[in-house]
């Protein structure tokens, strides 16, 4: 949840909360601070708690700052009780984003705030009334959302990343504001924690890029889906690994808050099956296709139903061409689990190339990586001089900062394969693009890491989709 506070004693304060009261936002709770104790009925308390006092004393004001807040907003009748409110703020939180409500162009820069000049905001308004003038800003266009305007959070998977390495389909960046000031981007810009991006395209594809703007660690496996997938086949599954592929996804399973949906089709071993059956419990489903129906309908219709966000395979399965090519379909990360044990494995590693898709995966290897519990390697070859790689590790090692999680970069002289191979207890993060699905027999004379994915696949290996 999202903690919220809002200080007011004004009709615009009140008018704030009211339409906050009124628009609901699950994510949000808010705490409203009023000198004069206004009541507002029709608040839910689930999402709404109200203090009276007065903020400009420091003591009482603190206590409440306590809390972690994202953010605070003042909109009070008096320019002395706001400056006062906002010192008082800044002596407890000197990074909390404040918004304040001027009337009468304060001077509080030393303050590091948001103002909203509401002289400004008027006279904007009556300026769009003038005939022959060009409208700026709000309604231009369709009015229909085409155009957004969002502020880039710490934690978002956005954070550091060029905007070149963006696929931006049906919509585009044309703006970036940054310490007041607008900055065309370009492909090597690189967006930065409390930027607002002035987005324009697709009313509906800019809502899903809103939510993967906003999306923040902690939460995989969202953006993708919100339970895990296991898919055991019993035709085409070694059946000597059946039972080790439910206890490793059940290892994967205690590490997040999901249910489990354990998919068995083509049941022909009762044996194996009552065994997995046993494994039902409150937040395991345990799915059972008795129908022989087509894999690629059985897991479609799965991921949209279960809401799947992580899916689990064999790298038997996945070795599977027409597998690879349905797992890619989906659009959803793709665990590939090895023979091996997956409850010792301590590191996540990535190789480097110059495919800066490995920007785009970054968030959710971060993310991966820190609910799994695993240290995070960049294995880099010296010998290679790129700036793409270079660019790569930056945005790494900023992310590092941001998420408060160190990486290694390994340097090394060695084929990564080779060197690789010698190792153990590790997991490869690639990302799921079309080289994945290429036929093993065009890509044996190929250097490209991604080409030659399945020649370490005896370890176990997360595709991550490179897509919003």
């Amino acid at each position: 949840m999202k903690k919220i506070l809002i200080i007011s004693d004004s009709k615009i304060g009140s008018n704030f909360v009211q339409r906050a009261i009124d628009t609901f936002a699950k994510d949000n709770l808010y705490y409203v601070i009023h000198a004069e104790g206004q009541e507002f009925p029709d608040a839910p308390p689930s999402r709404f708690k109200f203090f009276a006092f007065d903020p400009t004393s420091l003591y009482k004001l603190s206590n409440v700052l306590k809390m972690e807040f994202i953010q605070v907003f003042v909109a009070m009748k008096n320019p002395v009780d706001v400056e006062q409110t906002i010192a008082n703020i800044r002596a407890t939180k000197k990074q909390l984003r404040i918004i304040v409500i001027d009337h009468w162009e304060l001077d509080l820069e030393q303050y590091n705030i948001v103002q909203i000049n509401t002289t400004e905001i008027l006279a904007s308004h009556m300026f769009d009334y003038l005939p022959n003038v060009p409208v700026v800003a709000q309604n231009v266009g369709l009015g229909e959302g085409e155009i957004m305007d969002v502020l880039v959070p710490f934690g978002s998977s956005f954070v550091y990343r060029h905007v070149g390495v963006i696929e931006q389909k049906q919509w585009r960046i044309v703006g970036i504001y940054r310490a007041g000031k607008l900055i065309l981007p370009d492909d090597r810009k690189m967006i930065h924690p409390n930027d607002q991006l002035l987005l324009v395209g697709d009313p509906a594809v800019l809502s899903s890029v809103y939510r993967a703007i906003k999306r923040e660690i902690g939460q995989f496996p969202q953006p993708f889906g919100t339970n895990l997938y296991l898919f055991i086949d019993m035709l085409k599954d070694d059946e000597r690994e059946m039972e080790y592929l439910v206890e490793k996804a059940l290892t994967v399973h205690e590490k997040f808050n999901n249910r489990l949906i354990i998919k068995v089709c083509n049941p022909s071993n009762l044996t194996i099956l009552k065994k997995i059956k046993q494994r039902r419990s409150e937040k395991v489903v345990i799915d059972i296709d008795y129908q022989e129906s087509y894999i690629d309908d059985i897991v479609f219709n799965d991921v949209k139903s279960y809401n799947v966000g992580l899916i689990m395979v064999s790298a038997q399965m996945f070795a599977k061409q027409k597998m690879r090519e349905i797992l890619y379909d989906t659009n959803v990360p793709v665990l590939s689990l090895s023979t091996s044990p997956i409850d010792k494995l301590k590191d996540v590693v990535i190789v480097l190339n110059d495919n800066k898709d490995l920007e785009k995966i970054s968030t959710t290897v971060f993310d991966f990586s820190s609910q799994m519990g695993y240290n995070l390697e960049l294995l880099k070859n010296e010998m290679e001089e790129s700036n793409e790689q270079d660019e790569i590790i930056e945005h790494y090692q900023n992310l590092s900062v941001i998420f408060s999680k160190n990486i290694h970069v390994n340097f090394h002289q060695d084929n990564p394969i080779r060197k690789l191979k010698k190792r153990q207890k590790f997991l490869q993060c690639i990302p799921f693009t079309e080289n994945i699905l290429k036929p093993q027999s065009t890509t044996i004379f190929s250097s490209d890491i991604e080409d030659l994915y399945y020649r370490l696949n005896k370890y176990h290996q997360l595709f991550i989709p490179i897509k919003i």
